[in-house]
């Protein structure tokens, strides 16, 4: 048979050449669009290479990004993935003290800026002694003093200068393609080391038809940052497919998203519930509808049961509930999309073929019954992480499962629920309490937007519950109402000291509630 190395710039190959007419669309200032068909993006992204090899890096050099959502940011995906360069996506919403222990620990050379995030980027030049050139994304122009001596171009002015189409592919599929960091909600961030066959992989999974899947009808509104797990896959699935690609730069506010899904006909959007609860209040306020939008995919936390009804009632979609984690490249599990929901709790679907699930104890032996009940979730397939970059223990167990630290469940159909996070997990008095069985009656409430259970120190239980709730905008909410509804629904002692009202609660960067920062401000004794 043919030997043909499994790559990501494949994808934009394939996309060019039989969809080259579909591509791109970026909302800038304003809400103007720019708009590059796949063929026009793939010469662009070619020319790219070129200049990046061309002005000193060689593969295996890493290159940052600190960039939102753009036609821009995405370039530098495929060139620097396209002739071996690894591309070490930032999340902007971190400090720079933060951001600098990421790139010098990536020793990353070059870093590509995105709108508006030049202060920040300054910031890091004076941490990193390592980077020696600074790309401009998005026309922006120079705008704030160097801290020392660097390169600094436009992508524009670079693509002028010194373009040139560099061939694509030429190195062996176990080259690595991106570096990413988790979130950091649950404890420090650390680096997820991609490689070309893990994302390629990845991408037929996700692609799969119970799982994603995407067609060249689809419109594509990718609302999850592009900092984070390779927006979830998608930069590579949509263009394998020759669906458009909707990216919505910096903002995810439901006015400026409702016009995106309305002006580019978008039929499937991906974000966390965060955003797709500001949508769905945009929409009960304003009247207006999102006609062509069909499904949304909702990842990075749970999302309570009442919030999932309100949002397939409200924007009449079908919401594909899913399970991932950076580490699985992200996408673990999925509801199937033209299958029906169940009533009652939902799911977060069954694994696509490509990816093995296996429940253990506290002491990692295998669950005898691997079905209805609960054990540490472990995961095994070829676009999981076997470690962690720059560390040089494996993280696997002897039959090569990767810890994920949560705790779930899996029903007689092979249908994932994840039961609350391991380090979530609250002991009382030496009995342990479960954050999620709580969040989900409360978040069940029709006067609740956004809840979390927390553990807070005590000198005689050890940890007790406190319960924060972000209340809807347009609706009350009592103490005493939130504890009605838990009593005789979990028992006595599970039922929170405390009921803490925020009138917003805090988030990181994905989107995901920062139970890290909850825990800092309230979970002291």
């Amino acid at each position: 048979m043919q030997r043909h190395a499994l790559t990501v710039d494949k994808f934009l190959d394939h996309a060019a050449k039989w969809h080259g007419a579909a591509g791109a669309v970026s909302a800038g200032a304003g809400g103007a669009a720019d708009r590059l068909t796949y063929r026009q993006l793939r010469e662009r992204c070619a020319l790219a290479s070129g200049a990046l090899l061309d002005l000193g890096l060689a593969p295996g050099d890493r290159i940052a990004t600190l960039a939102w959502n753009t036609q821009d940011h995405l370039t530098m995906y495929y060139a620097a993935m396209g002739v071996g360069l690894v591309c070490n996506t930032l999340n902007p919403r971190l400090s720079a003290a933060h951001l600098a222990e990421m790139v010098n620990e990536a020793q990353d050379r070059w870093l590509a800026v995105g709108a508006g995030l030049q202060p920040l980027a300054m910031q890091l030049l004076a941490r990193c002694p390592a980077l020696e050139t600074v790309i401009l994304l998005d026309r922006e122009e120079p705008q704030e003093r160097m801290p020392r001596e660097v390169r600094r171009w436009s992508l524009e002015e670079l693509l002028r200068r010194f373009g040139r189409a560099a061939p694509w592919g030429e190195f062996d599929e176990d080259t690595p393609a991106g570096l990413c960091y988790t979130s950091g909600t649950i404890g420090k961030p650390r680096g997820v080391l991609y490689t070309h066959r893990s994302n390629y992989l990845h991408t037929l999974r996700a692609l799969q038809a119970d799982a994603i899947a995407l067609t060249a009808e689809d419109s594509v509104l990718v609302a999850v940052p592009m900092f984070h797990a390779n927006a979830w896959g998608l930069p590579f699935a949509a263009p394998a497919v020759g669906a458009n690609i909707v990216l919505p730069g910096r903002s995810t506010d439901p006015e400026h998203l409702h016009a995106l899904i309305v002006s580019e006909r978008v039929t499937v959007a991906a974000a966390v519930q965060t955003v797709w609860l500001g949508l769905v209040e945009y929409v009960e306020k304003s009247g207006k509808a999102v006609p062509t939008l069909r499904r949304i995919l909702i990842g990075g936390s749970y999302c309570p049961e009442g919030l999932l009804r309100r949002i397939e009632e409200r924007l009449d979609v079908r919401v594909q509930t899913s399970w991932g984690m950076t580490e699985l490249s992200p996408l673990g599990t999925i509801e199937p999309p033209n299958v029906p929901p169940v009533t009652g709790r939902r799911a977060s679907g069954r694994p696509p073929m490509g990816l093995d699930l296996k429940l253990v104890d506290g002491d990692g032996a295998a669950l005898a019954q691997q079905r209805m009940a609960v054990g540490r979730l472990m995961v095994k397939g070829a676009s999981v992480a076997a470690g962690y970059f720059n560390e040089a223990q494996t993280r696997l167990d002897p039959e090569g499962y990767f810890d994920t630290g949560d705790l779930a469940l899996i029903d007689e159909s092979g249908n994932l629920t994840i039961t609350g996070r391991a380090k979530d997990l609250i002991k009382s008095g030496g009995e342990w309490i479960n954050p999620r069985e709580i969040e989900d009656l409360i978040g069940s409430l029709p006067q609740v937007a956004l809840v979390a259970v927390i553990g807070r120190t005590h000198m005689k239980w050890g940890e007790r519950p406190v319960l924060i709730i972000e209340p809807r905008a347009d609706m009350g909410i009592e103490a005493q109402a939130v504890m009605d509804a838990l009593r005789g629904r979990v028992p006595n002692w599970w039922v929170p000291d405390q009921v803490v009202f925020v009138e917003r609660m805090p988030l990181a960067a994905t989107g995901k509630i920062d139970k890290k920062l909850l825990r800092a401000e309230f979970g002291a004794g």
